[in-house]
């Protein structure tokens, strides 16, 4: 299947920092300041939205590499918001350019690398492990 995906394509997620996203709650680190691997889902999250909307039904993506930097602490009871742009698309291989602002700032940036895939057929080869 062919997927037309326009370079360009952008997308938003946020969230305020709370206790459920602190690096103390991940056990990422001993303090109540916004989580790297929270960070990094909600970066995957706005790529993911850039997207989602312009796939078949059936279809989703998934996310495969991430090279980010974490740059500034965020602390709790602010927002964040991440932003997505979809950069290269090179069949079902997408990538992305991710940044992370709080009320403040720039906290984080980088890219993230997603594949387009047939939700059905992949949640069966993965379940199959299951068997193994």
């Amino acid at each position: 299947m062919e997927f037309r995906l326009s370079i360009g394509l952008n997308g938003t997620k946020e969230t305020i920092v709370s206790e459920q996203n602190t690096a103390k709650t991940y056990g990422s680190g001993a303090l109540e300041v916004f989580a790297t691997p929270a960070m990094i889902g909600l970066m995957e999250g706005a790529a993911m939205n850039a997207v989602q909307s312009h796939l078949p039904v059936g279809y989703g993506t998934v996310g495969t590499w991430v090279d980010v930097k974490h740059a500034a602490a965020t602390p709790m009871g602010m927002k964040v918001t991440a932003k997505a742009e979809l950069i290269e698309v090179n069949g079902k291989r997408l990538l992305f350019q991710v940044e992370a602002r709080d009320d403040v700032g720039l906290i984080g940036e980088g890219k993230h690398e997603r594949y387009i895939v047939e939700e059905e057929k992949f949640l069966a080869k993965t379940n199959s492990k299951r068997e193994r």
